[in-house]
Order: structure tokens, then sequence, then C-alpha cells
């Protein structure tokens, strides 16, 4: 077994393992703990925060945080959080990708199970699995991510539980393979239905997962699932 941030490729000996991809927008009132979270998993890695446009105190909170690894890129306006995302691959430089929610509903002290799929060559791209059996939370959350997740199985010969977790961990040159450009939350349907047509080897892991409710913040709605499925439909048929 490799042992965990370690490659034996020919990778850049001076990048970090893993560079965590943070798009936030007004989240005040997690963004301090999540990266304390993040940057106390022991793992060689970066930060790099996508403040994007936040109204909330957000970019005073992010002002006032010091760490050698972290990296904060202010967006004048949101933009969403697949520009978010593309802001920070483009400033990134580990040899692993991930994004982070600045919420608290994901747990990164599950990086380590992730990369270590990916550094058994077991997987190009590993996705983490929510909704457990003793899930708890959004009802029509789950109900919508089980219709997107199906609707790609249905399309694309595939069996995923969970194509919308935040959690997909793949390799900087599998990232820019997939050539990601969406701007908003489509960006996740982006990602899986080209990693599917690529016929990426597509691993999915059990994580920790604490949904949090519309009145903490969560900021999925209606028509992003909406969106969702026409992309979903856009890169299967069109693209």
């Amino acid at each position: 077994m490799v042992p965990l941030g370690y490659f034996k490729e020919d990778d850049r000996m001076s990048a970090p393992l893993l560079s965590v991809i943070v798009p936030v927008y007004n989240e005040a009132n997690t963004i301090r703990e999540i990266l304390e979270k993040i940057n106390s998993v022991v793992i060689d890695k970066e930060i790099i925060v996508i403040d994007d446009g936040s109204i909330d105190g957000t970019s005073r909170i992010l002002q006032s945080i010091k760490y050698n690894n972290l990296k904060v890129i202010h967006h004048s306006s949101n933009r969403g959080k697949g520009a978010a995302f593309l802001t920070g691959l483009a400033n990134a430089s580990g040899n692993l990708i991930i994004v982070q929610d600045a919420d608290l509903e994901y747990d990164p002290n599950d990086f380590l199970k992730l990369i270590d799929v990916i550094q058994k060559g077991l997987a190009d791209i590993v996705f983490g699995v929510r909704f457990k059996e003793n899930w708890h939370g959004l009802v029509m959350h789950k109900l919508g991510n089980k219709i997107i997740t199906g609707l790609i199985n249905v399309l694309f010969n595939t069996k995923l539980s969970d194509s919308f977790t935040c959690y997909k961990l793949l390799r900087r040159d599998t990232v820019n393979m997939l050539d990601i450009r969406a701007k908003g939350f489509e960006v996740e349907a982006e990602i899986i239905t080209k990693a599917i047509k690529k016929r990426l080897r597509i691993s999915e892991i059990p994580i920790s997962y604490r949904p949090r409710g519309y009145s903490e913040g969560k900021k999925i709605r209606l028509k992003d699932g909406i969106r969702s499925i026409l992309s979903i439909i856009k890169y299967r048929f069109i693209l």
C-alpha cells in the first residue's frame, strides 16, 4: 500500500498532494470552523477559498484567518459554484483536487478515505456517498438527489447511488481532461456526465454527512434541481 501523502508517479515534488477548493457565498457562521477542520487534516494540502461575492461578513472573517497553506480569492459578484470552482482550479497546484462546501455538512477527515482509493489505483474519480440508512434531514433534498441520480443511471447505464455529492476527488490531469465550463450548480452534472462519457472508473465510498436545513442557510432550491436535470439531458444528447 502506498502511504497517504506520497505519490510514486512523476508528480511535481514541490506541489502539495491535495488542493481543497472551497467556494463560499454568505457563510459567515461556518467559514472559520470549516477551515479549521480542513487545516487540521493531517495531509500535505493547500486550501483555496473563493469568496463568491459574499455580503454577510464572510470576507471580513477570511481576512483574519492566516494559514501558510491558505489562498483566498474574491469574486466581485456572485458568479455561481461552477465559476468559483474554475477560479479555484486555475489557482490550484495540487496533484489531487476536491471541493469542500463552506458549511459543516461534510467532514474533511473523510478526505483520507477517498485519497486511499485513488492511491491504490482503484478508481479515476471517487465520490463520497451520503444518505446512509441512519440519514436524517430534508426529505425533498434526498428525494431530489435520488431522482437526478436515477436519471443519470437510466440515460448513461450506470449504477450510481449519489451523483450530486460535493465530495468528488480527482487527479489534476483528470479534471483538466473533463474541460469543465459550467458556471452554476450544474457543474455537478457536467463533471459526472463527462466522467461517464470518458469511461472513467468511478468509485463510491460512504462518508459522514450532517445535513442542514434552510433555516441554517442551505441554499439548494428546486430551480437548481431543474437546471441540473436539463444539464444532464444536454450532456447526454447534445454535447
